[in-house]
């Protein structure tokens, strides 16, 4: 839902959206840099996070595979914040995330 209200705000500047850019206004300004194309980008993160979502409750495989998937590029994306602008307050999601994917690792072993 986060994503689907991001994709509307950023569809729709100066709407009734507006408000939420105060949560966090240096998202805007990032997406503002890359344009058009951030409401298309928010829509396959949306989309993937829906079919891991999906994948997750008939615990399929592939969907395991894509949550690690997902979760395994927040950490990535977590950290390079943390390196490469110098933004500590990203680091909360490292151990956040490391303990979901380990979770799902483990999930496999106990599947009947």
């Amino acid at each position: 839902m986060i994503c689907l209200v991001t994709m509307f705000a950023l569809a729709y500047p100066r709407g009734f959206l507006e408000p939420i850019w105060r949560l966090k206004p240096e998202a805007r300004v990032e997406f503002q840099r890359i344009g058009g194309a951030s409401v298309a980008l928010m829509g396959v993160v949306g989309a993937v996070c829906g079919l891991a979502a999906v994948g997750l409750a008939r615990n399929a495989e592939w969907g395991r595979r894509l949550a690690i998937g997902v979760l395994a590029a927040n950490l990535a994306g977590d950290s390079l914040n943390a390196l490469l602008r110098y933004d500590p307050r990203t680091l909360i999601g490292l151990p956040i995330g490391g303990l979901m994917i380990l979770y799902l690792l483990k999930m496999k072993r106990f599947e009947t």
